[in-house]
């Protein structure tokens, strides 16, 4: 029995990442993970901060298999079996560099906020945010490698 696929695209301002068949995407929305799979009912939702997982369908030329995003903001739309998910950042994980990741990691957990700031909870939040994406662009980039993508 045939697989019941969706479209998924992924686009950024400025380039289209993916737009392929799917059986299942796990997004991160901007209030939790959210997942689409076909036959779907319509929504749109905010992107937040995390992991997209798309999984894709076997095949007579290919055995599925997954790819993973990092995913900072923008919004998803699902309607009649497509996902549409307009990033505003968006890398695959097969493009981040481990080491490039984890010196990210370690520059953003050396900021703090200066005891003079104007707006010390809005830096501080801006501060955990950035430290939160590294993490994240290092586990990816780990996974990647780990599995030879």
């Amino acid at each position: 029995m045939a697989e019941k696929t969706f479209r998924c695209r992924v686009v950024t301002p400025t380039e289209q990442l993916l737009n392929e068949d799917a059986v299942y995407a796990s997004l991160p929305a901007h209030d939790g993970l959210l997942g689409v799979q076909f036959n779907r009912g319509p929504l749109i939702t905010e992107l937040g901060l995390g992991e997209l997982r798309v999984d894709f369908p076997d095949t007579g030329k290919a055995h599925g298999g997954s790819r993973h995003f990092f995913i900072d903001g923008g919004f998803a739309r699902v309607a009649e079996n497509e996902l549409i998910i307009i990033a505003d950042k968006a890398i695959p994980a097969e493009r981040l560099g481990a080491t490039e990741a984890e010196q990210a990691l370690e520059a953003a957990l050396a900021k703090s906020v200066p005891q003079n700031a104007e707006n010390p909870a809005e830096l501080a939040d801006e501060i955990r945010h950035e430290q939160d994406a590294a993490r994240l662009k290092v586990r990816l980039a780990k996974y990647a490698r780990e599995h030879g993508i």
